[in-house]
Parts: structure tokens; C-alpha cells; sequence
């Protein structure tokens, strides 16, 4: 998210400079004194040129490897409205997978700096900031540019971490716990002993809407995920477990609730909102916010994108109307300017957060060095609850256990690519081999024709 349009067109500009290149910005020449004329020694470089920080940049489209820490020099614009904060923890969101596939269309072309949430300290205030001051801990939801040491945003965009609350946690809530919220109540009026089924619900999204659905009287939740992950989802308040991988999720809904589902959360797309459409019962709500089937593979594979597509879900008003059913859909990037609606949000959210109610579920902390590992986690499906970041320097002894890991893998890779070229090599031996026996035969015929010739020619000499 990003907060008023000018404010964020500027910030993108300047994300854009920094990035590219951050060491060659033109910069005013300071008037000359009469003492720098006569050769006095000249003042100590400006902190703007000495500033620098690490963060993450997507270099390209592509693989985990296209994500890139680097170092960025000068310090960032101060403008009015803004504040500068000083990271410490940033979260990792499926929309993130996508964006380095080239699939989501809120983040700016590379190179650029992804990361919609983050947590930290306020080290700086522009002009026209009152409600917030240097020291205040926040957390911060932006449409991109958070994977950093030192991010510069709108005030508006941040949210003081209330009492309690972990660095770790508060970079957890904002991306998924907003989505929840505003889906299962702005969108599904959700009201006591209604059913929703909740896909993927070991991820963030998942835990935090079924924490939310538990904050209403006797709501049964159906949630879908890998049965490795079963105990935790119950633990979690999920009531009815489906492990999708071995089971069909509908058929399972249907043989608990033969009527239906009051409220479908769909972040999967394609095929898959066409039978959650089918799972409502009258006056159901579906809400679709994701296409994550589109995601197979570290690169964007066309085969997922197109057949997600194909199957894209469309339905006339007419249908919707006969069948008393309602379909919404979400998407958190697209609300750019809805401050206040974000705001009164993010307020419930911490209440529910200080009552008790609701607490992000950390999967796993990674450093910034580790970022493809921390993809690979979320990408593959490997992880119960967030996975976040932080953007504390890996000691010295964990960067040697990296670099021996690369070092291995890259003989790993060595090694694959040794037995891939053996069996190819093989099989082309193979391939000789049956081609000289599929040989053999003709060449015995040759030589059994061969003898027949020499026999004729033997009978018409001895004619002859």
C-alpha cells in the first residue's frame, strides 16, 4: 500500500535513484568563502554522502537468486509528511513470490526494493508530522520498499507497536491480518454459527482469518492444508481439517455441511473459484484474493499462467441473482488511498491483539543474506505461520555454515550435472548399440544375398 498518490510517486522516484544508481546523484555546489579561496582546509564530508545502508533488490525477473542484497549510498529524502524509520524485522508475503516472477503488477519494475511490511524505529520526522516523534516503535505497511535497513515513508502508513508486542510480531500483522479482517467482516459480515472455509490455512492469511473467525460466537472453520500441518491448524481453532493434496476439499465440505458454506475465502484462483462458487449455500459469500495457482516453480511458468487464465472464473448477474450468492474480490495493493479504512482497521486488529484475541504465528526468522532461502520456505509450502526477516548482519560464524551450504550445493549441482551428461552419454552408447544390432541383420542378409548371387553365377558357368 502506499498511502496519498504524490507522496508515493515521489517516494517511487527516489527508490528508483537510489537503486540504480545511488552514487552518482548530482549534487549543488556550495558557494565558495573567502577562506575555501585562499585554500583553507576543506569541511568534513556531509552525512548524506557518508550514509549508507544494505537492503534487498530485485535485479530481474526470475529465480530466488534475482533478489539481491546491496548497498545503497546517501541518505534518503526527507519529505513533509514523512518519517524515516530504521528497520529491524520485515515480513515476507505471497504477493512478494509473485512479484519476483514478474506476476504482481503493484510492484515497479526492477530494479527495485520489494517489501509491503516491516517493523522498527522512528529515526527522523519531516515537516507537518505531529503524531509521531524519533524513538516511537511502528510498524509499516507500504505498497513496496521495506526489505532495508532505513526505509522513508508516510506517517500515515505507520502504526505504534503497542505494549508487549515483538518486533517479530508487529512485522507479521499488517499485509495479513488486514486482508483477514476486511475480508471475513467488511466483505462477509461474518456473524455467529456461520461456516467459512479457509484455503492454505497454515499460512499467514490463514492463521490470522482463523483467529478472527474464532473472535465470533460458534463459526465453524473448514481449512485446507497439508496433513503435516493438521495438529497445528486445530491447535489454531480450525474444526475441520482437509488435507487437499490427498482428498477432494468439496467433497469433504459436502459430507459435513451437505448445504453449504456461508463465506469461501479464495486466494487460489483459476479452477478452483469455480468450485468454490459451487460451495455456497443461498446468500454465501465468495472472496477471491489470490491466484497462487499461477505460482509453480522458482520462474514464471506459462503453462500455470495460461491454464489459470483458461479456467478464470466469470458468472452473469443473472446467476448471481437466481442464486442468492455473492462473489467480492480483495486485493490490499489496490488500496492505496483508503487511509482511514486501513487505519480503523489496523486499530480493531491491535485491540483484539492487547484483549488476547489474535497473535501472529512466526514460522521462522532469516537474515537478509538468507532471503532465497526464506522464498524457497513460503514458495514450497514448508512453513506454519509468517516467515519474516531481519535485517540484523549474520554473525560471521552462520556465513561461513552459507557459504560451506552454497559450496555444496554447488557441487551437488556439479555432481547432477556429471550424472546427467553420463546418462546421456549412456544412452547415446545404448542408442549405437542398438542401432549396430538393428545393423547385424541387414548385414547378414547382404551376405546371404551376396551367396545366393555367387551360387547363380557358379549355375550359369556350369551351364555354360
Amino acid at each position: 500500500m502506499s498511502g496519498e498518490d504524490a507522496p508515493a510517486q515521489q517516494q517511487n522516484a527516489v527508490d528508483q535513484k537510489q537503486e540504480t544508481k545511488p552514487a552518482e546523484e548530482p549534487k549543488a555546489e556550495p558557494p565558495k568563502t573567502e577562506s575555501a579561496e585562499a585554500g583553507a582546509t576543506p569541511a568534513a564530508a556531509p552525512e548524506e554522502e557518508t550514509f549508507t545502508y544494505r537492503a534487498l533488490v530485485l535485479t530481474g525477473y526470475g529465480g530466488y537468486d534475482k533478489v539481491k542484497l546491496q548497498v545503497k549510498k546517501g541518505k534518503p529524502a526527507l519529505k513533509a509528511g514523512e518519517v524515516q524509520v530504521r528497520v529491524k524485522v520485515c515480513g515476507l508475503n505471497f504477493a512478494d513470490l509473485m512479484a519476483r516472477q514478474g506476476l504482481y503488477d503493484r510492484l515497479p519494475s526492477p530494479p527495485v526494493t520489494p517489501g509491503m511490511e516491516c517493523s522498527g524505529v522512528v529515526e527522523a520526522v519531516g515537516e507537518e508530522v505531529t503524531d509521531r516523534k524519533v524513538g516511537d516503535k511502528v510498524m509499516v505497511l507500504n505498497r513496496f520498499g521495506l526489505w532495508q535497513e532505513v526505509a522513508v515513508v508516510p506517517a500515515s502508513h505507520t502504526f505504534l507497536i503497542p505494549e508487549g508486542m515483538s518486533f517479530e510480531e508487529a512485522a507479521a500483522l499488517p499485509v495479513n491480518y488486514i486482508t483477514a479482517y476486511l475480508m471475513l467482516f467488511d466483505f462477509g459480515n461474518l456473524r455467529p454459527n456461520q461456516s467459512v472455509l479457509i484455503h492454505s490455512a497454515a499460512g499467514g492469511v490463514g492463521i490470522a482469518a482463523t483467529q478472527l473467525c474464532k473472535t465470533v460466537k460458534d463459526v465453524t472453520v473448514f481449512g485446507t492444508a497439508s496433513a503435516s500441518k493438521h495438529e497445528a491448524i486445530s491447535q489454531g481453532g480450525v474444526t475441520h481439517t482437509i488435507d487437499y493434496r490427498t482428498k477432494d476439499y468439496v467433497e469433504e465440505v459436502r459430507k459435513i455441511s451437505p448445504k453449504g458454506l456461508d463465506i469461501v475465502l479464495d486466494p487460489l484462483g483459476g479452477s478452483d473459484t469455480h468450485k468454490a462458487y459451487n460451495l455456497l449455500k443461498p446468500m454465501g459469500k465468495l472472496i477471491t484474493y489470490g491466484t497462487a495457482n499461477m505460482l509453480a516453480g522458482q520462474r514464471k511458468n506459462l503453462i500455470a499462467v495460461a491454464k489459470n487464465w483458461y479456467h478464470q472464473f466469470s458468472i452473469h448477474t443473472l446467476s448471481l441473482i437466481q442464486g442468492n450468492k455473492s462473489v467480492c474480490g480483495f486485493h490490499l495493493g489496490y488500496l492505496d488511498g483508503e487511509i482511514e479504512l486501513i487505519t480503523q482497521a489496523m486499530n480493531t486488529i491491535l485491540d483484539l491483539y492487547k484483549q488476547g484475541k489474535v497473535k501472529p504465528r512466526i514460522d521462522s526468522t532469516w537474515h537478509l543474506e538468507q532471503v532465497g532461502d526464506a522464498m524457497r520456505k513460503m514458495q514450497e509450502r514448508n512453513n506454519v505461520g509468517k516467515v519474516i526477516l531481519t535485517t540484523e548482519p549474520m554473525p560471521e560464524e552462520e556465513k561461513k555454515e552459507e557459504a560451506k551450504k552454497e559450496d555444496k550445493k554447488e557441487d551437488k549441482k556439479k555432481d547432477d550435472k556429471k550424472k546427467d551428461d553420463k546418462k546421456k552419454d549412456d544412452g547415446k552408447k545404448e542408442e549405437k548399440k542398438e542401432e549396430k544390432k538393428k545393423e547385424e541383420p541387414k548385414k547378414e542378409e547382404k551376405k546371404e544375398e551376396k551367396k545366393e548371387e555367387e551360387k547363380k553365377e557358379e549355375v550359369k558357368k556350369e551351364e555354360k
